[in-house]
């Protein structure tokens, strides 16, 4: 656990990677837990996606949540790289960026659990972090 607080308090620009490699993995978790509770099979893999639409409750959920991280993950990622490439401090950029991973944590959680207001929320709290990056590098830029 100190690891990972040391993670965020850190200076370097590492952090900020770790976070987009960790935000990079969560659609890959969210498709794997949809598999898992949907009762994936060796023989659906023939048609992953088709299987995947055919689920329902949980597991559809787990995969709208997969589906929502790949769409809400470009902006992310590029709000991280503009933020360097203007020099906004790497503190600032390092702990916005893993408030988005914690955020989206939280946001694939509160989807899988049908907990659609609180999801929502969150969902907007981690948009923000990427447009914050955006605003702070517009700002140090002129």
């Amino acid at each position: 656990m100190s690891a990972w607080l040391e993670m965020l308090s850190d200076s370097r620009a590492a952090s900020a990677i770790w976070a987009m490699v960790v935000a990079s993995l969560l659609p890959f978790i969210m498709a794997m837990i949809a598999k898992l509770v949907g009762g994936f099979r060796f023989s659906d893999n023939a048609n992953p996606r088709d299987f995947l639409a055919r689920t329902s409750g949980m597991a559809a959920r787990a995969n709208a949540a997969q589906k929502n991280s790949y769409e809400s993950l470009p902006i992310f990622l590029v709000a991280v790289v503009v933020a360097m490439l203007f020099f906004v401090p790497q503190g600032v950029i390092n702990k916005l960026a893993w408030l988005y991973v914690l955020i989206r944590i939280g946001y694939c959680a509160a989807y899988i659990t049908n907990l659609a207001l609180f999801r929502s929320i969150l969902w907007l709290l981690s948009l923000a972090c990427s447009f914050m990056l955006f605003y702070l590098a517009i700002r140090i830029s002129g």
